[in-house]
């Protein structure tokens, strides 16, 4: 720290405001992380001292004391296993209704619900910035911006298939579908000098957006969709009623996709020393939520099981988040 400390007090710093602001983030994520473990010591060192009064009116608030430092300990070792280059970050994450029309749009709007009240639950800020809605309802896909620390370390392990199993409200004769979606959850890219676009790469279209109904939510064309001509991928953003901001959102998400385009190449490179290596699509779902006939959600990665299916739909996701993360740690 104190090396970037000396770096950003240089005169110069900020003839190249690029680099400037890289430094400076990375200065103040650092000097947070110091400040945590600082305050995290104080409160070890103040229940000790209360600890040693040997005073029994204060057992009570000791107790309490040792459990939350306890619990806020195991977050910290967590935190330990998201050394990744951008675990630390903010994430993009994407839904995708798989076949099956109303049932599976329905579906991934239950999942959408439940990563917004995961990040209700968490403290991350969430921003839905392009949705399309389903013919009938549900949607047809959806992608949020979730930012706070640690947001992409901690979702990344919700890329995959995820396979749902109910009493469909969509059928008169009361039976049992399976729907499918699919989530995406990758990095956000900020200025990465990994993922450079090129303007003469990129085709960009103006629309109106567009609500449920297909009814007009504004008059002017303020929606981007934008091809990338190489990958013949494409974005497109209409949260915003700026055309500027939405521009830049649809470009942010474009960005995140080649970066994860390219360390899946990096990855398929590896399982060749390492053994299989499992690209997250059709097929390869990662956890079953069976609501019907019995409740169980299941992680097909881990094992990891809760019984209340309800609850992990309500954003109970962290306890399937840890599972993940050790397992990962101790392959």
């Amino acid at each position: 720290m104190n090396e970037l400390e000396e770096q950003a007090s240089a005169s110069s710093l900020w003839d190249d405001p690029t680099n400037a602001q890289k430094l400076m983030k990375a200065l103040s994520a650092i000097r947070h992380e110091v400040e945590d473990w600082q305050t995290f010591q104080t409160r070890i060192n103040d229940v000790l001292e209360l600890a040693q009064l040997e005073d029994e009116s204060f057992i009570s608030d000791i107790t309490n004391e040792i459990e939350a430092i306890e619990k806020e300990l195991s977050q910290k070792e967590l935190h330990t296993f998201l050394s990744g280059k951008y675990d630390r970050g903010n994430a993009l994450l994407a839904i995708h209704a798989g076949a099956g029309g109303t049932e599976s749009q329905d579906w991934a709007e239950m999942l959408q619900r439940m990563y917004l009240r995961w990040c209700e639950r968490n403290g991350y800020e969430a921003t839905i910035i392009d949705l399309t809605p389903g013919e009938e309802a549900g949607i047809k896909t959806a992608t949020i911006s979730i930012e706070g620390r640690y947001a992409y370390g901690n979702l990344r392990s919700e890329k995959g298939t995820h396979r749902l199993v109910r009493i469909s409200p969509y059928d008169a004769n009361a039976r049992r579908h399976t729907s499918f979606a699919m989530v995406e959850v990758l990095p956000e890219v900020d200025n990465d000098d990994e993922i450079i676009i090129s303007p003469d790469e990129i085709k960009i279209d103006t629309y109106k957006s567009a609500g449920a109904g297909g009814q007009n939510v504004q008059k002017n064309a303020t929606a981007i969709r934008i091809t990338h001509l190489p990958t013949n991928i494409v974005v497109s953003c209409q949260n915003e009623r700026s055309l500027l901001q939405n521009r830049e959102n649809a470009l942010k998400v474009l960005k995140s996709r080649l970066l994860d385009i390219k360390r899946d190449e990096q990855e398929e490179e590896m399982a060749k020393l390492r053994g299989a290596y499992k690209k997250a699509e059709w097929g390869s779902q990662i956890r079953s939520y069976v609501l019907h006939p019995y409740q169980l959600v299941k992680d097909h990665r881990t094992n990891h099981e809760e019984g209340n299916a309800h609850t992990v739909l309500d954003g109970n996701l962290n306890p399937f988040i840890e599972a993940y993360l050790r397992s990962q740690y101790n392959q």
